[in-house]
């Protein structure tokens, strides 16, 4: 039942998002856009009521109410991230607005980027440590292994993720150099195109 609704919450993530975006741009309705958004952290609250009632109601702590808590932790911090990330494509592609910008692809700038996503890699498993801990606690005396396993699983992807952002930081990828026209290193300062 517990992984039918993570299914069920990430199909509605991604369906009020579409909702929310395309009422937005396609329609103009921003208010009723912004009432559609605000409804995606009622998802991650309902599957967190409903697996805290599974657990009281005496299910053996398992794998499901594991990952329920890494998908709850994954949307708190990377949630907004997305949608506003996808915000800005619809308002380029629906509404002629700007082309969102990109991340940085070279040097201090780009390491600067995966450390700010690996911080939100941290929030997601302190989040999810956190209600994995708080089951824990809940039900007391039984066998809590699969809370405790899926507890190291957040701590071993943030210290993956972390590995691949210092990497970034330890040795920055450098932008290509491009041949000028004179043979030289360099940009070409010609602006007239000869």
């Amino acid at each position: 039942m517990i992984v039918g609704l993570i299914v069920a919450c990430e199909a509605g993530f991604w369906l009020l998002l579409a909702a929310g975006l395309a009422v937005r741009y396609l329609l103009g309705l921003r208010r009723t856009s912004v009432a559609l958004l605000l409804c995606e952290p009622l998802l991650e609250v309902v599957l967190f009521v409903v697996t805290a009632i599974d657990l009281r109601n005496g299910a053996e702590p398992s794998w499901e109410h594991g990952l329920a808590a890494l998908y709850i932790g994954f949307t708190v911090a990377y949630g907004h991230y997305t949608i506003r990330w996808l915000d800005g494509h619809a308002a380029h592609r629906l509404a002629g607005g700007p082309p969102p910008p990109k991340p940085p692809r070279f040097g201090l700038p780009r390491a600067a980027h995966e450390g700010r996503l690996w911080l939100r890699t941290l929030l997601a498993a302190t989040v999810a440590c956190a209600l994995l801990q708080g089951a824990v606690w809940f039900v007391g005396a039984g066998d809590t292994s699969s809370l405790r396993a899926f507890q190291w699983v957040a701590l071993r992807a943030v210290g993956l993720h972390g590995l691949i952002a210092l990497t970034y930081l330890l040795r920055p990828k450098r932008a290509p150099v491009t041949q000028g026209r004179s043979g030289g290193q360099g940009l070409s300062s010609h602006s007239d195109g000869t």
